[in-house]
Parts: structure tokens; sequence; C-alpha cells
């Protein structure tokens, strides 16, 4: 009885073409993304009331099942399909496909949903896509290079080479990654250490003293706009060397909206710290 081909062991010009499922992952990282909140926007403006935004992500997901019923579910026994070379080609055309919309549009509806294993099945869809015109390696190889690549985009998780080239175009070309972005539009907007910054909560606007007035007793050397963080009002205080700043219309530069003080930032931490000793309690 013979051993079965496993392919040739990867080498130098795999490592090298590894830059195109990295790549095309990260493309693929961001146009998903883009769909789950272009798919929100597009939710938030339907004449219907919200509680019906699932039950329509519902109906997408039921509508991709007919054409593609193994995208549905959990789908380990898909990624195992597509990381052991046992895939189709109609089953990674359809996964990456019918997967990738219904995911995208569905959990931008709010359905409740996952991120991790339809991650996993996109990507593993696209390396085996791929690997028909990439050099032949072990079973599953470009799949499993493809799998790396989409969760190095989509989640900001870079850690193979695979992967690092994935979230170096995910973070050229997007502010945030799927996990967070969501969190942004809650205006609260987070630091690289994955902390709710409190400064970061509030917009100018929120804490300054109105004082419409055409001229201030003295130049200002720095203007603030009412739709800047505290951070970055913090930021421009710090770099001018001054604890006040007047806010003022971005589209006109001339009309003075009010003021802002050092003492106000601290509004944003007083509000953090009030939270951290004072729990709302519902009483029967």
């Amino acid at each position: 009885m013979l051993a079965p081909d496993l392919g040739s062991v990867p080498g130098p010009a795999s490592d090298a073409l590894a830059l195109v499922p990295g790549l095309t992952g990260g493309l693929l990282a961001i146009g998903a993304t883009a769909l789950v909140y272009f798919a929100e926007d597009l939710f938030a403006r339907l004449p219907v009331h919200w509680m019906w935004w699932p039950a329509l992500g519902g109906l997408i997901i039921g509508i991709g099942g007919l054409i593609e019923p193994r995208a549905l579910g959990v789908g380990y026994d898909v990624i195992d399909q597509l990381l052991t070379g046992h895939a189709t080609q109609a089953l990674i055309v359809g996964i990456l496909v019918v997967k990738t919309a219904i995911w995208s549009l569905s959990l931008g509806s709010g359905t409740s949903g996952g991120v991790l294993a339809p991650v996993f099945m996109i990507g593993a869809s696209l390396g085996a896509a791929e690997s028909g015109f990439l050099p032949h390696c072990t079973p599953g190889f470009w799949a499993t290079l493809g799998l790396a690549a989409v969760v190095g985009g989509v989640m900001r998780s870079p850690l193979t080479g695979t992967s690092v080239s994935a979230y170096a175009l995910s973070v050229l070309l997007l502010k945030r990654s799927v996990l967070t972005e969501k969190i942004a539009r809650r205006r609260l907007h987070l630091t690289r250490e994955y902390t709710t910054d409190p400064l970061e909560s509030f917009f100018a606007h929120e804490v300054m003293t109105p004082e419409p007035r055409a001229d201030f007793a003295t130049p200002a050397r720095v203007f603030v706009h009412p739709d800047e963080t505290l951070r970055e009002v913090a930021n421009k205080l710090a770099e001018n060397y001054v604890t006040s700043a007047p806010v003022v219309d971005r589209d006109d530069p001339t009309s003075h909206l009010g003021v802002i003080t050092l003492a106000q930032l601290l509004h944003a931490r007083r509000r953090d710290l009030h939270e951290e000793h004072h729990r709302e309690r519902l009483l029967p």
C-alpha cells in the first residue's frame, strides 16, 4: 500500500508567495468589515422599528442558506475540509461568497452571531480558492494562510508573516477593527490598549462654557472645534502651553461658540470616578 502524496514541503518561494493570501486576505477583511457597518447604517435608515432588524438579518441568512446550505451553522466541519484539502470547488466558492455576504449583512442587522468561526471559514475558503494557481504544497497549506490572513485583518491579531501583511494593510486602510468599530460608534473611543479613555467619552461642546462673542480679551493661540473629543482638546492645550481655548465652528472659524478650560477636562474623569464608586440599584 502506497502512502498518499502529501505534496512538496513549503520552501522559500512559498514563503514569498505567502504575501498573496496575506494581501488578498487583508483586502477581504477590509471589505467584510466595511460591509458590516454599511449594513448597520442601512438598517438604521429603514422605516421600521429596530426590533425588526434581527428578523430581517435572519431572512438574509435564510436566503443564503438556500443558495449554499453549508454556509449555515458553526461550520467546523467545513473548516476541517478546507484545511485538509478535501473541499470541492463549489463549496469553496459558495463559502467565500455566501458566507461573507450573510455574515456581514446579518451582523450589521444586530442578529446574534459569532465572529471567530465565520472568519475562519471565510479566510480558509479564500486560501483554498487561491491554491489553484499557487504552487502545490501540503494539503491545506494555502487555506491555512488564508485563514490566518483574514483573521489577522479582521481582528487585528498578527500572529504569522501572512497575517502581518494583512494586518498592515488593514491598519493603513481601516481606522478600527470589526470588534472595536461598534464600540467607537457608541462614542466610546478606544486606545491601543483596548481600555476606554475617559477623555475620549466626551466632546468639547458637552463641557464647554457657552460664551458666544466676537472677540476675546487676548488673541487665542489655539482654537477648539465642538466635535473634538476632550483627548484632542487636552493635546492642543498641552502642545500650546495654554489652559483654555475658544471653541469655534468648524465651518466658520469666526463664529465663537464658547470657551473650554483645563478644569472642564476633569469632567470626564469625575464621571469615570462616579461610575466606579456608585452603582445604580433597581429595587422592586
